[in-house]
């Protein structure tokens, strides 16, 4: 339909190499979109890349660290840069540490809470001039369900998805005047190379959420990939503010 349609439309997708963030990444591109793909691992962003080539996708990739304010600037400058303009911003880099509270140190604690959060103030900031120059956009970060729910391994984790909530209030406020929208997306337990590494330490993990998720199983990561277009598209022209939980119904089980 035509208001799916992102033809024409910059976006970039950070942590976009891979999992959640390649399987939003392609729902954009088969939606129209041209791609920038922004993360650290350079193999990996040009595997990514290749595969959306192979199909007939425009897509690049850029290496930058995403919790580096000068290397943010110039991977966002280079793409709205080449394109003339940016559209969309994804914000989907992200890390977890299965520890308790008490042990974490301090450097874990920035670890965490730079990777979830203070990269997507940095993008952000970034991308702002280039999205208000362009007539507006749409800005999607990618949070949790456990910006809402609570687990002794999370507390950290929790911390970072519910600043990234906020900030993502916050910023539809500041920016809607720009004709910018600002909205988060929820994932529940979606099937990850991260969720894998959880499930076998995890002892029932497994059998908990396939029990207590309506749908009866786990998420997929091309699941995001709707949601994405979605909140992207002109279907949401006036959606801002706003969480998508994105889970199969697991976080509305008592």
């Amino acid at each position: 339909m035509q208001m799916f349609d992102l033809s024409g439309r910059v976006a970039i997708v950070t942590g976009g190499n891979g999992g959640l963030g390649l399987a939003m990444a392609t729902g954009l591109a088969q939606a129209g979109a041209e791609l920038a793909l922004i993360g650290r691992d350079a193999a990996k962003g040009a595997q990514a890349v290749a595969a959306l080539r192979e199909v007939g996708h425009q897509a690049e990739f850029h290496r930058a660290d995403v919790t580096d304010q000068a290397a943010v600037t110039d991977a966002v400058g280079a793409v709205a840069g080449a394109a003339g303009r940016l559209d969309i911003l994804v914000n989907n880099a992200g890390q977890a540490l299965r520890k308790l509270p008490q042990e974490y140190s301090l450097e874990d604690w920035h670890r965490v809470i730079d990777t979830n959060l203070t990269s997507a103030f940095l993008m952000c900031n970034a991308a702002y001039p280039h999205m208000k120059a362009s007539g507006g956009g749409s800005i999607i970060n990618i949070a949790s369900i456990l910006a809402r729910l609570a687990a002794p391994f999370s507390a950290v984790y929790s911390a970072s998805k519910g600043g990234l909530v906020q900030f993502t209030r916050g910023l539809a406020t500041a920016w809607a005047t720009d004709g910018i929208r600002c909205n988060a997306i929820l994932p529940g337990w979606i099937e990850t190379e991260l969720t894998e590494g959880a499930r076998a330490q995890v002892a029932g993990l497994d059998e908990t959420v396939r029990g207590r998720t309506p749908a009866g199983r786990w998420g997929r990561p091309e699941d995001l990939a709707g949601p994405a277009v979605f909140l992207a598209s002109d279907a949401a022209a006036y959606v801002t503010g706003t969480t998508l939980l994105v889970d199969g119904g697991f976080s509305i089980r008592s």
